[in-house]
């Protein structure tokens, strides 16, 4: 907070600093939950990284994958026995018929996946923790919503940057009041160009059809924080956007089909030779060894999608996308995703009838029209752990954090993103793109 602020007479300050408090990434337990594993990609070695962590809240006892590296490699750093190793998440849930593996059923399986493993995960006792999208339609969210209220099961959705400090600063800010009443809202997802390539073009989620839609796939997070932050239903949205760049019209005169054989690879902003070198941060989906040589790397970009130009891919996701949404009330949101910016972190601007907050997903400022004063927010990590290594935001670990709190407890509160809402927010993800394909507004039917 900048001097000059402390202690304004209205006790502004004081409660600026209260709100702004962040909780310890700690969680205490009953006792030590056992988690089954649905997928031991990038997602599910996150969420069980928890239990590393703080030994004591969580261990895995089960895991599924049907990449053998992945699930022995997981299998191995818990003493997972090879009876509770499976190919396939299916076997691994057939197995707990008669009897559950564990007591929470992590699923981070591949999107297409997701609707089939959270239903039957359920049906089968288990608390759930599903990694976004929900699932591929708007009846399939629908028919995870009816079967955990028909079953109970403690359930959340992977909507992490509700957990993130940043992202829970700002709903308290609004929740204290401290804006006045919330009226309009300006949101900015910038994918950043390398990211759009890796995973919307070259990626899992090039295919909107075999995934999710660019808007769900994505930004439904951004449709969940809108309404979140709002705290009332979307009524409707309007959308506009497509593809502009990644298209077979766009390859350059002379390209080849893969990188690897390319003569103009090293000109090429997109050359994958470039972007999975060592170090790189986008290097892991190439399931590599350990002691992986560069012959390794192009070996693998010579035979997946990861090695092909950007300009021949089969993708059809849009790389921009404009929105307009109308909440009740009257309360009013314009959100944008944009492929070309040079780094990611969500960027807001919040209107309210009392002030104005600003922030980039790190850090966000709050103006009073009262006294012209301005508190500034930056993160202070508190408790035990390494928030530095906590993705989105910090919000992967709190909200495996919470979820544990929430499954012991048996306590719905606990979670800030109930199941219910994020039903709301993915039927706002695929109105938009209805909208987006049909040029029409489009009514958001909850």
């Amino acid at each position: 907070m900048q001097d000059g602020c402390a202690f304004d007479a209205d006790g502004i300050a004081e409660k600026f600093e209260r709100l702004s408090a962040t909780p310890p990434l700690r969680v205490e337990t009953s006792r030590e939950l056992t988690a089954a594993v649905l997928g031991a990609g990038a997602r599910g070695r996150t969420y069980a990284g928890y239990g590393r962590l703080f030994p004591g809240t969580m261990r895995v006892t089960a895991v599924a994958d049907v990449n053998a590296w992945r699930r022995d490699a997981m299998g191995a750093e818990w003493d997972v026995p090879a009876e509770r190793r499976f190919g396939d998440f299916r076997e691994l849930l057939a197995a707990g018929a008669k009897g559950r593996l564990a007591d929470i059923a992590i699923v981070s399986l591949p999107d297409h996946l997701h609707w089939e493993a959270g239903m039957e995960a359920m049906a089968q006792g288990y608390d759930v923790l599903l990694e976004k999208p929900m699932a591929q339609t708007e009846e399939q969210c629908r028919d995870l919503l009816r079967r955990q209220r028909e079953t109970g099961a403690m359930a959340a959705l992977g909507h992490v940057l509700r957990y993130s400090p940043y992202f829970r600063a700002v709903k308290a800010m609004l929740d204290g009041g401290l804006a006045g009443e919330l009226v309009n809202v300006q949101h900015q997802e910038p994918v950043e160009w390398v990211h759009m390539s890796h995973s919307f073009v070259r990626g899992n989620w090039h295919d909107s059809k075999a995934s999710t839609p660019m808007i769900v796939a994505k930004c439904c997070h951004d449709m969940d924080i809108l309404r979140w932050w709002t705290g009332r239903r979307c009524l409707r949205v309007s959308a506009e956007g497509g593809l502009h760049l990644f298209k077979r019209e766009n390859a350059p005169a002379g390209s080849a089909g893969r990188c690897t054989s390319c003569p103009l690879e090293k000109t090429c902003r997109f050359s994958a030779t470039r972007i999975y070198r060592r170090g790189s941060p986008w290097l892991h989906v190439l399931d590599l060894p350990a002691d992986f040589t560069p012959e390794d790397v192009r070996r693998k970009l010579d035979t997946c999608d990861y090695g092909r130009c950007v300009y021949r891919m089969d993708n059809d996701q849009p790389d921009h996308i404009v929105a307009s949404l109308l909440f009740e009330g009257g309360v009013t949101a314009s959100f944008s995703m944009d492929a070309f910016a040079p780094r990611g972190g969500r960027r807001s601007r919040l209107m309210g009838t009392e002030g104005y907050i600003e922030g980039d997903g790190t850090s966000f400022s709050l103006w009073r029209f009262d006294s012209g004063r301005r508190f500034d927010w930056t993160f202070k990590p508190a408790g035990e752990g390494d928030y530095a290594q906590n993705g989105h935001s910090g919000g992967d670990l709190m909200l495996i954090r919470d979820f544990i709190a929430a499954a012991d407890t048996r306590d719905f509160s606990k979670l800030s993103s109930d199941f219910g809402s994020s039903v709301e927010s993915h039927l706002m993800a695929f109105a938009c793109e209805r909208s987006r394909l049909g040029g029409e507004t489009v009514r958001v039917e909850v």
